[in-house]
């Protein structure tokens, strides 16, 4: 049982030992934030600058169609995958994207596409998946 005035040694000591706390030290270093290229927010917009394969992790055997996309706010390089049958398709060189997180765990890749994190939403502002199912044509810029 700590002493009737040991308050203040009690917050002092777990507010130094909070800095050992890992997630702690990054939440409040804002480390999480800066190393990603979106900057802490939920969409992005990007040109899309090349479109790449990637090969599916193993056991599955696939080749799942992405974009190279550079980010308009800040010039970073990312991958993107364009979900969808057929959605790769719909994308063209130097087009403008909107780009969110593709839904994996603590911000990182989901399934078997290795290294990608983020997936096309929209294309030249216009629904990506409405294109796919064939309710709207794609605009001609």
């Amino acid at each position: 049982m700590p002493g009737l005035f040991a308050a203040k040694k009690l917050k002092k000591n777990r507010q130094h030992f909070r800095w050992k706390d890992t997630s702690y030290k990054r939440k409040q270093l804002r480390l999480d934030v800066k190393a990603d290229p979106l900057e802490g927010s939920s969409q992005a917009r990007g040109i899309v600058i090349e479109k790449v394969g990637i090969e599916a992790k193993q056991p599955n055997s696939a080749i799942r169609k992405c974009v190279r996309v550079q980010l308009i706010k800040n010039g970073k390089q990312i991958t993107a995958f364009a979900p969808g049958d057929g959605a790769i398709g719909f994308i063209d060189e130097h087009d403008e994207v909107l780009i969110e997180g593709i839904g994996g765990g603590s911000g990182r890749s989901k399934g078997d596409i290795p290294g990608v994190r983020w997936k096309v939403t929209k294309v030249n502002n216009v629904s990506l998946v409405e294109m796919v199912r064939g309710k709207i044509e794609k605009p001609v810029r």
